[in-house]
């Protein structure tokens, strides 16, 4: 199988390049792409389908990964993508089963065991990708403060400092948010959630029943509440129980379209994107990812 490793050496976790390089050669490569800049990954994914690569390691963090979603795009049919997580977070890692090192995860990947499994496409001011989990609201505000200079110092603990910083910005968003075409509900948000796989900032399950393969998206809205209860639903994300909590509301969906005043910012898979109305679409079983043992 002609199989093209993008390696994105800025990653977390990524260090000793000559071992992790020596490493991943296992994979018995036809080329090892180096990232440098934002955007490579994407570009570099885009290739490779078009020379007929058959399979794309994306070895880097979730922001590489989705650079590679996002590059292969609507062709992802046409090839195969593993992962080598290296980032500070992984968090899509854990959804399919991987290991913790990268021998190990090599191995994965080179006993081939494939899954198809759903991805997302946003519409908004222009047409993303995604894999893992995007939010909106106050997740937007948090992630304008997450540097990479932050990710590298504080590494999974990243994501809870920028919140406590962000916490003063907490401001309600006057949403209008429809699924599966069905007519729009008003609600006064601090932030919503949109997931396909389950954890985000290094490991919280914030969409814990999320699957893979279902065809649906787990949309978790979080209205304007007293900052009293606030604080204990964030206790009950960082443990998994928060479903359960009269304090936010719970659907499923393949399609959620979002129109909001103020415009929220929304992530995909970390990755900060633009504010304007936004639709949600799932593509089931669009993408074939090489999975670990569950």
């Amino acid at each position: 199988m002609k199989t093209v490793v993008i390696l994105n050496p800025s990653a977390g976790s990524a260090d000793k390049p000559e071992e992790l390089l020596e490493k991943l050669k296992r994979l018995d490569p036809a080329d090892i792409h180096v990232s440098s800049n934002q955007g490579d990954a994407r570009k570099l994914a885009a290739a490779a389908v078009e020379s007929g690569v058959e399979l794309i390691v994306a070895a880097g963090g979730d922001g590489t990964l989705n650079e590679v979603i996002n590059g292969i795009g609507e062709t992802a049919s046409a090839v195969r993508v593993g992962l080598v997580p290296l980032g500070t977070g992984n968090d899509f890692a854990r959804s399919i089963h991987l290991p913790v090192t990268v021998e190990d995860c090599v191995e994965v990947i080179r006993a081939g065991r494939v899954k198809a499994i759903d991805f997302v496409r946003v519409r908004s001011d222009e047409v993303r990708y995604f894999v893992n989990v995007s939010a909106g609201g106050f997740s937007g505000v948090v992630d304008e403060k997450l540097t990479s200079e932050i990710k590298q110092t504080w590494g999974p603990l990243a994501y809870l400092r920028c919140a406590a910083a962000a916490l003063p910005e907490l401001k309600a968003y006057e949403s209008q948010i429809a699924l599966d075409d069905q007519p729009a509900e008003r609600f006064s948000l601090y932030n919503l959630v949109i997931g396909n796989g389950r954890f985000v900032a290094g490991g919280i399950p914030i969409t814990p029943e999320a699957v893979l393969d279902d065809g649906l998206l787990d949309i978790i809205l979080i209205p304007e509440k007293p900052k009293g209860e606030l604080a204990v639903l964030v206790a009950q994300i960082m443990m998994g129980k928060h479903l359960e909590s009269d304090t936010l509301i719970y659907r499923r969906a393949s399609k959620v379209a979002v129109n909001s005043q103020p415009g929220m910012w929304f992530n995909v898979d970390g990755e900060l994107v633009g504010n304007e109305p936004a639709i949600f679409e799932v593509i089931p079983r669009g993408l074939q990812f090489i999975v670990g043992e569950e």
